[in-house]
């Protein structure tokens, strides 16, 4: 079995002619509010649904939106969701 060449790579040098990368300061943990705001989104989003479900007919304007409480409940949860994405 014939060997393979081995090429020498020369050592990356970073050109001289970019600025200096910018240091980032480190973010802290989140603020109370947004993490009350968020779980609440979710839970608010989880009551909607299930309300609609066990009493949904009896509530009159619950009665008056019909499917459009699924897109309710669903739309609070997400939200609540993609709220977690920026939670630290």
């Amino acid at each position: 079995m014939p060997k393979s060449k081995v090429r020498k790579k020369t050592a990356y040098t970073p050109p001289t002619d970019r600025r200096t990368p910018v240091k980032v300061k480190a973010a802290g943990p989140s603020n109370l509010f947004y993490k009350i705001v968020m779980f609440g989104l979710m839970l608010i989003g989880l009551l909607w649904l299930v309300v609609n479900y066990i009493a949904g007919d009896k509530i009159p304007f619950m009665a008056d939106l019909g499917n459009t409480n699924f897109a309710i409940g669903f739309a609070l949860m997400i939200a609540g969701l993609l709220m977690t994405m920026r939670w630290r």
